[in-house]
């Protein structure tokens, strides 16, 4: 059905409700916003940042998703755009020959079959470790999840029955990683033609409490910390000694464990790292004098890409969590983890006052929101801030030359 046909249904179909027809065009740009109406599958308001708000339908013609424009809310009722999507979504269903109804092949996919799509299309974006995790959730979670739905079919209820049966099978945090990857699918469904936009099923569900560890290292722990790594850092066993290297790139860097662990050498540009595969995809890190210092001090072996390189086995370093172990021990700080180190490197940069942005560039987050939950202050600093914050507002309040009270 041709975009001009489109019009001559819609405004047959106005006609027909008895609806004003002679409004001004509608408003072109990109909307504001889509609020869906549940009333019928496809029918919502389109809102426009001059506030004007449009009736709009959206569904699928020939294998294409289209959306309709029905007119103006300030001049078509509800009641009316309601009678004018059902008769648009009637045509939809026929076109313009009567046997494409009979012969017509559905062109969303089943789920099973848009996994399989998605993985091909998407799944090359990600780092090698994101890759090994999601294809773990794939396989325990995900597929058979939805047995013979089609993509375009798979609304909230499926989606919160799975989640909660996953909750049965797995751990919060699994389950939560899951619904991610499962709501990332769906985002992608969208985009490519698949679903009505903004119908995401996976936005209703109520993700599991997460547990926000705010564990970051004092200037004392520091201390103790640096003493180990140091020592380690000279150790016989070349494999401990670049473990230690590794964890002091983590404090200097505020970088993932593995982004470090996977470095190549031409990762190295100058006091910069090039990172290829980060969790938010390719990034730069600025490296100060300590850091790149630091680098400089690792051996480097004739064709081998890898800095972090296992000489007696051949093969690169993938984990440094067992001589953590050890440093952590040593250093008398139990059940601190390795990305602790990173929670160590955003809180330090808060209290020396960085700002949140300035933080969320230097650790590579896509949203400020993330950044917040790595940036905590000490007690110490708080009651500082609360101080200067006070002091501050009692000059306002209380020019010099003027006392409380007068």
């Amino acid at each position: 059905m041709t975009a001009l046909a489109l019009k001559q249904v819609v405004a047959e179909a106005l006609a027909r409700v008895g609806a004003d027809t002679s409004f001004n065009r509608v408003p072109k740009g990109k909307p504001r916003s889509t609020t869906w109406i549940g009333i019928e599958n496809g029918f919502g308001i389109r809102h426009y940042s001059t506030g004007r708000n449009v009736y709009i339908v959206q569904t699928r013609m020939a294998g294409r998703l289209r959306t309709v424009t029905i007119g103006p809310a300030s001049v078509i009722t509800r009641d009316q755009a309601t009678k004018v999507t059902r008769m648009v979504l009637a045509y939809a269903r026929i076109g313009d020959d009567p046997a494409t109804d009979r012969a017509r092949i559905r062109s969303a996919p089943r789920f099973d079959d848009f996994l399989d799509e998605f993985w091909t299309k998407w799944a090359v974006r990600w780092s090698d470790q994101t890759f090994s995790n999601n294809s773990g959730y794939r396989r325990n979670y995900l597929d058979d999840a939805f047995p013979g739905i089609f993509v375009d079919e798979l609304n909230e209820a499926h989606v919160t029955k799975w989640f909660a049966d996953l909750n049965n099978k797995t751990s919060p945090g699994a389950a939560n990683m899951t619904l991610g990857l499962l709501s990332l699918m769906m985002n992608k469904a969208e985009a490519w033609g698949y679903r009505l936009e903004n119908t995401n099923p996976c936005r209703v569900v109520r993700w599991n409490r997460r547990r926000h560890c705010q564990r970051f290292l004092s200037t004392e722990e520091l201390h103790r910390l640096g003493e180990v790594l140091e020592r380690e850092r000279a150790s016989e066993n070349p494999v401990k000694a670049l473990a230690a290297t590794a964890a002091t790139l983590l404090l200097l860097t505020g970088c993932r464990h593995g982004e470090i662990i996977g470095l190549h050498w031409k990762d190295i540009r100058g006091n910069r790292l090039k990172l290829r595969h980060g969790k938010t995809g390719p990034r730069t890190v600025w490296l100060g004098d300590e850091a790149r210092a630091l680098l400089d001090t690792i051996p480097r072996h004739k064709n081998i890409d890898w800095l972090f390189w296992n000489v007696r086995y051949r093969r690169p370093i993938k984990c440094i969590v067992h001589y953590w172990h050890e440093f952590r021990a040593d250093a008398k700080l139990p059940g601190v983890r390795i990305h602790d180190l990173r929670h160590t490197f955003a809180s330090h940069a808060a209290m020396n006052k960085e700002t949140l942005p300035m933080i969320g560039r230097l650790l590579g987050h896509a949203s400020v929101q993330s950044t917040a939950r790595y940036a905590h202050l000490d007690d110490e600093h708080v009651l500082e801030a609360a101080e200067q914050i006070g002091t501050a507002i009692e000059r306002m309040m209380h020019p010099p030359g003027q006392h409380a009270g007068v």
